[in-house]
């Protein structure tokens, strides 16, 4: 901050100086024009056709990475396109390099999951814009993403699709001529594991932490319950067994598990309105797996709303363990409502799968099972909003992360 203030310092000095220095007439014609860009930069905006041209770059880039993922003739034809250097709106040459090398990044994601026998063969991406605001010469528009990508039929009973919502900040800077150059493109998610076609975390053994994530659940006043701590979660592991499975054994008989599947699938994208969001404040997966398991038949268990022990949602308040990972994880084991499984890959229609990226046993995120063929579970979840990703993706996108599995 002092560096900069010292440069703006010093050129407004030496503006002053110049000016000092000019004719009469040529000081009048400096200021006018220094005035006139001025009022230019703060009268500058978007208009409706500037708009499409920025949602239409957004696209090319992001179809561009998730062609990268690509196996057969779409990637080759798609990755191989070149990004515009030059145009009404286009990306600056620094920008350009940094895709070439996400593209690199995202090609060794697919060799990772060929290795473990899932491929992609077409994928469809849709942009639309959410807000754009300008400020002087400089532009930023928020975007959302929708991706669709079809599974390759490897094992032959692959689900048809796959898909998310993302959504992404971009910076424009405006130059002399009128045009816009696209000088920055970064997530603007931040709970949730990153859409596939993410280059954010390269390292792929990292995620990011919700900022709803709770130490471990306590009652009023920090004190654990007098009848004792909190359940503990069992770690599952997550390297796919070489025998499958067997079929679900289920916690109870009296719930619709084909329910809670549809219920995700109809909103993973297309939220229902008749329950409150909650992305804003923390991320709203575990909202969403109470939902889907309320449509098959969890009941209401009342109580005080910050208990672990208590399970309800109302048109004004809802309990701790209704929306945070780890209040839901403590009150589905002392429910009995749901019991661990030692892999992941044991995992049936509607049970859940929560994260914990960093290792510290405060778990991050929970997902819900929706879809399972040839002893793999496909997972659906909000943030990011998700549709049948496989556990054999999210496993070679986060290999270090820790999983517990639930059996509901």
């Amino acid at each position: 901050m002092r560096n900069g203030s010292y440069r703006r310092a010093t050129a407004l000095a030496l503006g002053v100086t110049l000016l000092a220095a000019l004719p009469p007439a040529a000081t009048a014609h400096a200021a006018e024009s220094a005035a006139a860009r001025t009022t230019a930069e703060a009268d500058r905006t978007v208009d409706a056709e500037t708009t499409d041209d920025f949602a239409t770059l957004a696209d090319a880039v992001l179809t561009r990475r998730t062609s990268a993922l690509l196996d057969g003739s779409q990637a080759t034809r798609r990755t191989a396109a070149a990004l515009p250097l030059k145009g009404d709106v286009h990306v600056t040459s620094r920008l350009a390099r940094a895709e070439d090398t996400a593209t690199d990044v995202l090609r060794d994601r697919r060799a990772r999951l060929a290795a473990l026998d899932e491929a992609y063969t077409a994928a469809e991406t849709e942009v639309d814009v959410d807000e754009v605001r300008v400020t002087g010469d400089r532009a930023t528009a928020q975007v959302t993403e929708t991706t669709m990508l079809t599974y390759k039929k490897i094992e032959g009973e692959e689900p048809p699709t796959t898909g998310f919502q993302a959504k992404h900040e971009l910076t424009f800077a405006a130059a002399p001529d009128g045009t816009w150059e696209l000088t920055g493109f970064t997530p603007f998610d931040e709970e949730g594991p990153a859409a596939i076609n993410s280059v954010v975390d390269t390292a792929e053994d990292s995620g990011p932490t919700s900022a709803g994530a709770a130490e471990e659940p306590i009652d009023e006043g920090g004190e654990p319950e007098t009848d004792g701590p909190a359940p503990q979660e069992t770690q599952a592991g997550s390297t796919q067994p070489t025998v499958q499975a067997q079929a679900k054994v289920s916690a109870t008989a009296s719930y619709d598990y084909t329910a809670m599947a549809k219920y995700a699938e109809k909103h993973w994208k297309n939220y229902n309105s008749n329950y409150r969001k909650f992305n804003d404040v923390g991320g709203d997966c575990t909202n969403f797996i109470s939902q889907a398991l309320r449509a098959g038949g969890w009941k209401n268990n009342t109580g005080w709303y910050k208990s672990y022990k208590n399970w309800w949602y109302n048109s004004s308040n809802q309990t701790t363990s209704w929306i945070n990972v780890n209040y839901w994880a403590s009150f589905a084991l002392h429910s009995d409502r749901a019991y661990n499984l030692d892999n992941v890959y044991k995992l049936g229609i509607g049970d859940i799968l929560q994260m914990d990226f960093s290792g510290n046993r405060s778990k991050d995120h929970s997902m819900i099972t929706t879809y399972k063929s040839n002893g793999v579970p496909y997972l659906t979840y909000h943030s990011t909003n998700t549709y049948r990703k496989s556990v054999k993706s999210l496993v070679a996108q986060y290999p270090r992360a820790t999983y517990y599995a639930f059996r509901t």
